[in-house]
């Protein structure tokens, strides 16, 4: 819509996890570090959390990119599925032929030949699952058990869960004990700090084919990173907002009434100052009532 506008050859920040438009800012590029040293380490299962938009979906996808050259990958987007199903998912994703209505020994014994095989070649099978927060906990248990395929000196198989922070308090569950003993490495996603902003910004916009000047206006970024906190999915859904604002009225940059508009249409102020004081006064007059209410019903039951 504003594409040909702005001159650029499509949306610069759409909400689909596109690796070209993976911004190396600190929390991903230190995510990304930590998951490459624990797999040169050897470890077996490694986990990396972070709040919803944080872009958990798109570093998982970016290091898919980065292990294809020297490792197996079996990518699992759905983390619904039952042991048996998850087993199959893991076949399907290395192409194994397996006899239909394998059972899940069938598909266990296969898989354990498979990672025989790509250890002789030196290719490591990495097992990639998204929104782990989600899979039950049956499924968390086959995991563990299929990690065992193991030698005595060498991992066969590692585990890379990608989870929103309320995996932690599944992990915490007694019937998970030994998996969670057994995540070695972990780390948690953090924001975009406010100088890093501009930076990513001026990425994606480039990556979308920009090459005019500034955009963004100082106080409109300022306005953005204050709206946004610097959450990588609520960044690009208020940049998009204010560009489509600023292509309706005709304006080239992005200002702060541009960037105002645009974070209204996404959060609309639910009431005025003078409605929040009168609110809280209602609020404190209930309060008050309740209280005298309660005393009056003590006194009453004194007598």
């Amino acid at each position: 819509m504003y594409e040909q506008f702005f001159g650029l050859r499509e949306k610069p920040f759409s909400l689909t996890p596109d690796t070209e438009y993976f911004y190396r800012y600190s929390g991903h590029q230190e995510a990304l570090n930590v998951l490459l040293v624990a797999l040169r380490n050897g470890e077996g299962f490694v986990r990396v959390s972070g709040e919803v938009g944080t872009g958990k979906t798109l570093l998982c996808r970016q290091l898919l990119k980065v292990l294809q050259d020297d490792c197996e990958t079996a990518y699992l987007p759905n983390p619904l599925l039952t042991p048996k199903e998850l087993y199959q998912a893991i076949v399907s994703e290395l192409e194994l032929e397996i006899p239909a209505g394998a059972t899940v020994q069938q598909m266990n014994q296969r898989i354990l030949e498979e990672l025989i095989r790509l250890r002789d070649l030196n290719r490591p099978l990495v097992v990639l699952i998204d929104e782990a927060q989600a899979m039950p906990l049956q499924s968390l248990e086959a995991l563990r058990l299929l990690s065992n395929l193991e030698t005595e000196k060498e991992k066969l198989l590692h585990i890379f869960f990608f989870a929103q922070p309320e995996f932690e308090q599944r992990l915490a569950k007694n019937e998970l004990r030994q998996l969670r003993q057994r995540i070695t490495f972990s780390y948690t996603l953090s924001a975009l700090n406010q100088r890093e902003l501009g930076g990513y910004l001026e990425h994606r916009l480039k990556i979308a084919g920009y090459q005019g000047g500034a955009l963004f206006q100082d106080s409109a970024a300022r306005l953005l990173y204050s709206a946004s906190c610097g959450v990588p999915r609520l960044i690009n859904l208020l940049a998009h907002k204010a560009l489509l604002a600023a292509y309706g009225k005709g304006r080239r940059s992005i200002d702060r009434r541009l960037m105002e508009a645009a974070i209204k249409d996404t959060n609309p102020q639910k009431e005025t100052t003078a409605g929040a004081v009168v609110s809280g006064f209602m609020l404190k007059l209930g309060k008050i009532l309740v209280a005298a209410i309660v005393t009056l019903l003590v006194l009453r039951g004194l007598q």
